[in-house]
């Protein structure tokens, strides 16, 4: 929450340039621009390194987000490490189509489980850049953000005490249930959401994957999708009613409905494994506008969501962080303001791209379970078109891979 001035328990304010809250993929590329640049900041995380380092999220990562983490000295192990992906398989009608975006572009996708990037980020900014981290932190509140001197207080869990670091600017990259976003949530900004009406159960699986690429399965009793994580660790997701219980999903159901949705003439059923992660994911997008108010600027799921229909929003907050990051930076050590001062609109233009591709694609996925005929008749036409026509295959990859919005 908002609050005009903080109680003082400490015995005298921080000073520190920057504070940012929240230490995912957006908060570190943040702190780690800035700590390329010579400036001081601050991280809050409400966990703790090890359970950020660990929690399992997206992994697939645009070839433009690689670059731009690799100009700033934050992909080498990525580089090294992360598997590349050429092509994706439509399965629909009982047959395999192949989609080979990277003949189509030149482009690829990354696959890089998103722990590994934060494990590399921190490491980055807290072992060799020297940044200030505090996890585990509680009870985080900003105040007076709108004005000339901002702060941020929070609770340090070994002392109890409430610390106060006063500052030029706050970066809110704490994520969609964060203080930051909750703190402008009352104020004059303007909230779009949309929901689709359905859920996926996402499933990772101690299993290799059944094919080389991603799969989506568009079959009439639902979507159905895999991902490669690894060569031993698969994410699926199957389309199901929103607000599903997990646990009326046992092994036996999971397994036989990804046979067959993702079944066609010629493939390999999914190789059976342990599932080491289920859960429901209600499937909304929300944007916020602006996504700057005052000192405070937004970043990532603080500022914006898009379902992880289309694969979008790890690198929708890398490239919110690339401009925050860069923005602050020329503001703190030259003066120059047009970067923050563009920052909202010039992310909002590729989120708004984003998130009607995410549109787009949901109907692609999901028309044929609709139970709608007409709905299911129209959706098999987008999907064959997509395999006849190079005009329709073209304009679909540009927005698969990111490159139709280019920063």
């Amino acid at each position: 929450m908002d609050e005009r001035s903080p109680r003082l328990d400490s015995l005298s304010p921080r000073r520190c340039p920057v504070v940012v809250v929240g230490a995912g993929p957006a908060g570190l590329t943040v702190g780690n621009i800035l700590r390329a640049a010579g400036v001081d900041c601050l991280v809050l995380e409400a966990e703790s390194r090890e359970f950020i380092e660990r929690r399992p999220r997206a992994g697939v990562i645009e070839e433009w987000a690689v670059r731009g983490l690799e100009r700033r000295g934050l992909a080498r192990n990525l580089l090294e490490r992360a598997e590349r992906h050429t092509a994706c398989e439509f399965r629909f009608g009982g047959r395999r189509y192949r989609f080979p975006y990277r003949e189509l572009t030149g482009s690829h996708h990354w696959v890089y489980p998103q722990p590994l990037l934060v494990t590399d980020l921190v490491r980055e900014y807290a072992d060799v850049r020297g940044g200030g981290i505090r996890f585990g932190v509680r009870d985080v509140r900003l105040h007076d953000p709108a004005g000339d001197r901002p702060s941020v207080s929070y609770v340090r869990p070994e002392t109890g005490r409430r610390e106060v670091v006063v500052c030029d600017f706050v970066a809110g990259c704490d994520g969609a249930r964060g203080v930051t976003r909750a703190s402008v949530a009352a104020e004059r900004v303007r909230v779009a959401r949309h929901d689709y009406g359905i859920g996926w159960l996402a499933l990772l699986a101690e299993a290799p994957p059944s094919a080389d690429c991603v799969l989506f399965g568009c079959h009439p009793d639902g979507f159905a999708g895999q991902m490669p994580r690894s060569p031993g660790v698969t994410r699926y997701y199957l389309q199901c009613p929103p607000g599903d219980d997990p646990d009326d999903w046992p092994h036996e159901r999971v397994w036989a409905e990804l046979r067959r949705r993702l079944g066609a003439a010629g493939a390999a059923p999914p190789a059976e494994g342990r599932l080491i992660e289920k859960r429901v994911l209600d499937m909304h997008d929300y944007v916020t506008e602006p996504m700057a108010f005052g000192r405070l600027y937004l970043a990532g799921d603080a500022a914006h969501l898009v379902a992880p229909i289309a694969a979008k929003g790890l690198n929708l907050a890398l490239h919110d962080a690339f401009l925050l990051g860069d923005a602050l930076a020329a503001r703190l050590t030259g003066g120059d303001d047009s970067g923050l001062a563009g920052y909202s609109r010039a992310c909002l233009r590729r989120v708004w791209d984003y998130q009607e591709f995410s549109q787009w694609l949901s109907e692609l996925y999901h028309g044929s379970a609709a139970g709608d005929p007409f709905r299911a008749g129209t959706t098999l036409a987008r999907l064959r078109r997509l395999f006849s026509s190079p005009a329709a295959a073209a304009a679909f990859a540009e927005q698969y891979l990111g490159t139709a919005a280019r920063y």
